[in-house]
């Protein structure tokens, strides 16, 4: 073998001198998900995979032979020319960034995806070097952002194989439209150590009142969850609408309102009540009831009057499990959650426990701070009604277009307006966004 292994290298080296069009012969280099020439996949294209090329010298399958760099069936001296013409160090890539936003002072926590992250040497973010970067893996390293201007900025990561270069890496935001309540997260709100640090992360404050509507707002942090039926209650299997899970990925950090939005701060801003549940109709004066009997079209108005919007139907359902994959979000007692239909009734207005909306923030919230994101109200969301789909999604949207739009969270009386079942995590109603109803409502978000 060591005689033919000398001579196989000896070929190697005259051709790769003398033949220029078997340098270049793999055009496809280029389009591989990975290194080529980097059968060991270490990001080094070295003697190691040089042995391995030589072990595998001869016929091979087509394109399932990871030494036959040609992908003609057979490993020899073109495929070892071609590995010798990129020896060295594979050039990185850089495919996504997480979180994908954060403050103009910097010291987020950035997590960076790609390829060939092999001793890097350098990591810069709108040209200004990151700090605290640490090679997690030969596909993730995380680096702390700098004090940069507003704006979208580029994300270069160089190694001794070249520099990848994210042009759309990472948004500077310069918050102007909130006051701080509290900058960091409440341990007696936020008690799970993991959420407080994914929050801390982002670096924003966690606890903000909205300038223009006086709403108040907690930040969620971006993540990566299993959306969808992960755990039926006791009494209710999962439904249809429920189903497939899938992976879901939000790369921003949003703030989203700590309550619904109630009938106070509808008429302050919209100048009139449209709740079906006010004094005119027999019931007791009470503007911190959630507003109710609104279409999609009125809260529309209100979004684009207060430059706030709605959560999409992943963002709510992460917002809303705060961690837990049980079918109701967690509370005190069961800061994991609960598959319990009696152990609702801690963090929801939920049929049995009231006939009527309810002032919002009177039961337990979430591990995020969030409260009544089950029961009360339903609460529409931007998405149109669809199937879910079965392959892991960055930031779903739902489909393009439809006839009814994704109502979360159920309601006080949990089976209506359509083919309702109770106040989970998972669950999915839908409703035409021409019209309201007495137990429809919102919640507000926005991104910094």
């Amino acid at each position: 073998m060591g005689t033919t292994a000398r001579s196989v290298r000896s070929l190697a080296a005259a051709l790769f001198a003398s033949t220029a069009a078997i340098v270049s012969v793999t055009q496809h280099a280029s389009a591989q998900s990975v290194c080529f020439g980097d059968i060991t996949g270490d990001g080094l294209i070295e003697g190691a995979d040089l042995a391995k090329a030589l072990s595998a010298w001869g016929a091979c399958p087509a394109n399932a032979c990871g030494a036959d760099l040609t992908g003609d069936g057979i490993v020899n001296a073109v495929d070892i020319a071609e590995m010798f013409a990129r020896w060295g160090f594979c050039a990185p890539t850089v495919s996504l960034t997480i979180p994908a936003n954060g403050p103009v002072g910097g010291g987020t926590v950035l997590t960076i995806r790609g390829q060939a992250f092999n001793s890097v040497t350098s990591v810069t973010i709108g040209g200004v070097p990151a700090t605290g970067v640490t090679v997690v893996n030969q596909t993730t390293i995380t680096v702390v952002t700098p004090r940069n201007s507003a704006g979208v900025k580029p994300v270069a990561v160089t190694t001794p194989g070249g520099t990848a270069t994210l042009s759309t890496g990472f948004r500077y935001a310069n918050p102007t439209w909130f006051t701080v309540l509290e900058q960091s997260p409440d341990p007696a709100v936020v008690t799970n150590d993991s959420l407080r640090q994914s929050i801390a992360a982002a670096g924003f404050p966690w606890r903000v009142r909205d300038s223009g509507s006086g709403i108040e707002m907690v930040l969620i942090p971006a993540g990566t969850f299993q959306m969808g039926c992960t755990a039926p209650a006791n009494l209710w299997p999962c439904q249809e609408r429920e189903l497939p899970v899938y992976t879901a990925t939000l790369t921003n950090s949003i703030y989203v309102g700590r309550y619904e939005v109630t009938q106070g701060q509808w008429t302050a801003r919209m100048g009139s009540n449209p709740s079906y549940y006010q004094p005119a109709n027999g019931f007791t004066q009470n503007l911190n009831r959630p507003v109710e009997s609104i279409t999609y079209f009125q809260v529309q108005q209100f979004m684009t009057t207060t430059a706030l919007r709605f959560l999409t139907e992943a963002e709510w359902e992460f917002a809303c499990r705060a961690g837990t994959t049980t079918a109701y979000h967690g509370g005190p007692g069961f800061p994991n959650g609960s598959g319990s239909d009696q152990q609702l009734a801690v963090i929801a207005w939920a049929p049995g426990s009231s006939g009527i909306p309810q002032t919002v923030g009177t039961k337990a919230a979430n591990a995020f701070g969030l409260h009544d994101m089950l029961g009360n109200v339903f609460e529409w969301v931007r998405d149109w009604d669809g199937t879910y789909p079965s392959t892991p999604q960055i930031n779903p949207l739902g489909p393009s277009a439809g006839f009814a739009r994704v109502l979360r969270g159920g309601s006080h009386t949990g089976y209506e307006p359509i083919d309702g079942f109770p106040a989970r995590s998972s669950a999915r109603q839908y409703y035409f966004p021409e019209y309201g109803s007495s137990n429809i409502g919102f919640r507000v978000a926005r991104t910094p």
